[in-house]
Formats: structure tokens, C-alpha cells, sequence
């Protein structure tokens, strides 16, 4: 089932040094745009990162500091890359857990700015992992019938991603699920939004999740001793929690927008 698309759809996948997204570097990112036309065109950039990669992220990616030396940084592409995901919508295989988080931390650390809220995110892996439970090779096999070849590269694994949510369209487009409210749904719909809105395990306020949106439309904490509890309770009853996540190994995502919840309730100038 070819997409049904209003606005291109980009697919991307990310290598890094490592899986901490406060700190790791993107090292290579592979972007495949789909257009509403059908066209599509694809870039595939390998990055200096100017940081230690682990010897783990090494064994999974194949790549080593050495190999990277001589390729632009993430800040000398960073304009080139944002112009080219422009007007786009995103999708990626963990979308939610670590590329798109990683991929605007990179971008703040450029001071590039890249709006994230106005653009619809799908997560195949979430669609997948709610149908079938499954990691990127495995869903090649099962859905496309054969085995992904060069798995853990940027380009393969963004080309198998855009041909696992095409054939996922097909698989389920009559199947229907129960939601937690008992509501009977189809949830597999060709359409962005829909499948933005499947693909997503939260309404988040932050990229990963740690600060959600609850049923009030209030900004609450999702980790930690106030899971559960709205940001702005925590700041009136425990002002130094905003500190001590300031000085935390958080994204700066995630500090830009507590910064802005505190900033909106009038607290006095946010400080790190």
C-alpha cells in the first residue's frame, strides 16, 4: 500500500557514539523524503562527532573515532540537514525513545533552530512492537519476507523502515483493537495524523517522554519521586527539584521546557 500523504514524509535513522542522549553525537544519519507526489529522494551523511564513541555502540555500528576523523561535524551540517527535513513530517523505527531526541539535541547543541511541535511523528517500531513485538530485522522478515541485509547501517535500516510502515498499511487495514476505555478501533488508518497518534505510547510534553501531558492538558513529571505529579505542583512545593534538574544529566530539550513552565508561572528568573 503506497502512502497516502498530504506533506513529505521524511524516514531517518541515526548511528551514535552511544545511547545517552544528554550527552552521545549523532555519527551518521540517513534521510529518505517520500512525497505526496510519490517522488522521493534520499541523503546520507557520515559525522565527525568530536567525541568518544563506546566500544558497544562500535560493535553494533562498525564505526570507530579513526574512521570519522576527516568528516564534518554535526554543527557544519546542521543547517544543510534542517533545510532538507523542511516542511517535512518524521518517521523513524524508536523515533520516540532516542533519534528524535538525539537528532534535536544535536540541533540545539548547532543552534539550529528545528521545530518539532508543528510536524507529525510516526514511530514504526511502537506500531510494530503494539501489533507484533518485534525489533526492525525481525519485522523486515516478517512483514517484507526477507532479511535486511547491512542491518544497523543509516541507509538500510531508514529504506527498511519506509518499506516495513507501507506493508504494515496492508496487513492491518481491516484488523481492529481495544483501547484501555473498551472502545473498538481500527488503528491502522493510512493517514499521518492517525498514525502519528497510534504510534505514540503518551502525549508527550518533552521528546522522550519524561514530562507528558495528562487528560487536564497539564504538563506532569514521568520519572522519578514525582511521577505522576504536575510540574507546576512540584515547583510551588519544591522549587530546588527545577535545579536539580538543571544540573542533571537531562536533555536540553527537556531543561528548555521546564525552564518555560517556570518562567510562565512567574517564579523569578529560571537560572541554571
Amino acid at each position: 500500500m503506497e502512502l497516502n500523504l498530504k506533506r513529505t514524509l521524511a524516514f531517518f535513522d541515526l548511528e551514535a557514539t552511544g545511547l545517552k542522549v544528554a550527552k552521545d553525537r549523532i555519527i551518521e544519519i540517513s534521510i529518505l523524503k517520500v512525497n505526496p507526489n510519490g517522488t522521493s529522494e534520499s541523503k546520507t551523511w557520515l559525522v565527525n562527532p568530536d567525541y568518544p564513541i563506546e566500544p558497544d555502540a562500535t560493535d553494533v555500528h562498525g564505526y570507530t573515532n579513526e574512521d570519522l576523523k576527516d568528516k564534518p561535524t554535526f554543527k557544519q551540517l546542521a543547517k544543510e540537514i534542517s533545510r532538507f527535513l523542511d516542511n517535512c513530517d518524521l518517521a523513524a523505527y524508536d523515533a520516540f525513545r532516542l533519534d528524535i531526541p538525539l537528532l534535536v539535541e544535536e540541533f540545539l547543541r548547532a543552534e539550529v533552530e528545528f521545530e518539532i511541535k508543528n510536524r507529525k511523528v510516526i514511530d514504526v517500531q511502537n506500531i510494530f512492537m503494539k501489533m507484533e513485538q518485534r525489533n526492525l530485522s525481525a519485522a523486515s522478515k516478517f512483514y517484507l519476507g526477507k532479511t535486511l541485509e547491512n542491518a544497523h547501517t543509516a541507509e538500510a535500516d531508514t529504506q527498511a523502515t519506509y518499506e516495513v510502515l507501507k506493508a504494515m498499511l496492508d496487513r492491518y487495514a481491516e484488523t481492529e483493537v481495544t483501547d484501555k476505555d473498551g472502545n473498538t478501533t481500527q488503528p491502522i488508518k493510512n493517514d499521518m495524523k492517525a498514525l502519528g497518534e497510534f504510534s505514540s505510547h503518551h502525549r508527550n510534553a518533552d521528546l522522550m517522554g519524561q514530562i507528558i501531558i495528562n487528560k487536564h492538558g497539564q504538563e506532569v513529571f514521568n520519572f522519578g519521586k514525582h511521577r505522576g505529579k504536575t510540574v507546576e505542583e512540584i515547583f510551588i512545593r519544591e522549587p530546588s527539584y527545577y535545579n536539580w534538574i538543571m544540573n542533571a544529566d537531562f536533555p536540553m530539550y527537556t531543561k528548555k521546557l521546564i525552564t518555560t513552565i517556570k518562567l510562565r508561572m512567574g517564579l523569578g528568573r529560571a537560572s541554571r
